[in-house]
């Protein structure tokens, strides 16, 4: 493990844990979150720890000038069509086999992606600053895209099990495993997206669409439809790959 992904990942878990960590002693406690708008600060700040300690990192190991150059390394939007088809593709495909399989109850109008998908820039898609940006790239400079992969998608889960136990929040009392299957199937879809385009703006794209669509459908739980569709998602980000390994279609 290189100094980067080290720094890397210590500032990320050290941020996630003293804020989460203090959400779950207030929830053990009976201080709610919802009830409490104070408590949205470690909260936020918590969700964010992935992006701040990108910059905090890059910075530190002379990878970045400054907060322009972070942002620039970030926001690249020139890409093909191919590219941005890609990204729907994947986006589409995340949803539709839950949505037969598993069933979902109506949130948002579908209309209102518009507007969400800006938002979840600060609701999940900034996290690509580090997760794809720092982890995945930096673990491909010594294994390959499976393993390295498989490796961030451990470590993304890991990430999110404090929420679990925070009454308040989305995924309390969900079931964790299968929370960990669909990480999976995206972890593959947003490592293909990063290795066919060598953009985190189209990761950051990709997983603003997702939360987006994931407050349109409310999904029911079930493993099954979080199987089926991680599996399918894994397949097709393998093949996008490979054939771009060989035909370079996506820039």
């Amino acid at each position: 493990m290189n100094k980067l992904i080290k720094d890397y990942l210590s500032i990320t878990f050290l941020i996630m844990i003293i804020c989460w960590g203090t959400l779950i002693v207030c929830s053990i406690n009976g201080i709610i979150l919802k009830d409490n708008p104070l408590l949205y600060v470690p909260y936020l700040i918590g969700g964010w720890s992935p992006t701040i300690a990108s910059y905090i990192s890059l910075k530190k190991n002379n990878q970045i000038k400054g907060f322009k150059d972070w942002i620039k390394h970030i926001f690249d939007f020139k890409h093909n069509l191919l590219s941005y088809l890609m990204v729907i593709f994947l986006g589409v495909v995340y949803i539709l086999p839950q949505i037969f399989i598993s069933g979902y109850e109506s949130g948002f109008p579908l209309y209102a992606i518009v507007l969400m998908i800006p938002i979840m820039l600060i609701g999940g898609g900034l996290e690509e600053a580090g997760w794809r940006y720092i982890l995945q790239s930096e673990l491909e400079k010594k294994h390959n895209f499976l393993l390295s992969t498989l490796v961030v998608s451990a470590i993304w889960w890991l990430w999110h099990l404090p929420l679990f136990f925070i009454q308040g929040v989305a995924q309390y009392g969900q079931n964790y495993f299968a929370f960990g299957i669909s990480v999976l199937g995206l972890a593959f879809s947003l490592a293909s997206i990063r290795k066919n385009t060598n953009s985190v703006c189209l990761c950051v794209l990709l997983h603003c669409i997702v939360n987006s669509l994931s407050g349109i459908y409310i999904i029911n739980e079930n493993i099954i439809g979080s199987l089926v569709t991680s599996i399918i998602l894994v397949i097709m980000s393998l093949v996008l790959v490979k054939i771009n390994n060989k035909k370079k279609i996506f820039n």
